[in-house]
């Protein structure tokens, strides 16, 4: 008679190493972007020391590239922002690395501090702008890599209307 000290497993599941799946060396799902961009964020030593600041124009490092995606890293002084636009036919993951930055879009304002990650579809339409007083970090994750980036011609006060409730 079968009961249930009668059960045992034989080996350890884990240790079959036929049915496991073998760990990807490059991400290819959206939450395998994002958790890209969260481990690159939680890992100073990769983007730190690359970060510059320009008063003139947003800076912008490509940091790494694989296949099919890039790693952009920005800095935004007090003030700067992107103008409303798209980002064509490339998906996207945007997370804050330091400071806190606004998104403004048709639906609302958002308010991003350090930490905060944003996923967006292709021709997703907004502005990012740095409206505190400190400098911010932002790293951006594109899949495809990023071919285009069509600037929008309606007024980005029509985005600020109302707060975006999360």
């Amino acid at each position: 008679m079968n009961s249930d000290n009668d059960l045992q497993i034989a080996g350890d599941i884990l240790e079959v190493t036929h049915l496991l799946q073998p760990p990807r060396e490059h991400p290819v799902t959206v939450a395998e972007f994002a958790g890209l961009a969260r481990a690159i964020a939680a890992d100073r030593t990769q983007w730190e020391h690359l970060v510059q600041y320009d008063a003139t124009s947003r800076w912008y490092h490509r940091l790494r590239t694989g296949p099919g995606y890039e790693v952009w890293l920005l800095s935004w002084v007090p003030g700067q922002g992107s103008g409303l636009h798209d980002h064509g036919r490339s998906s996207g993951v945007l997370t804050v690395l330091e400071g806190a930055l606004t998104e403004r879009t048709e639906r609302g304002t958002r308010a991003l501090g350090a930490g905060a990650q944003r996923v967006f579809a292709p021709g997703y339409a907004h502005e990012v702008v740095n409206d505190a007083l400190e400098p911010a970090v932002s790293l951006h994750v594109y899949y495809p890599g990023l071919t285009e980036m069509p600037m929008h011609t309606t007024a980005a006060a029509a985005c600020e209307a109302r707060p975006v409730t999360a």
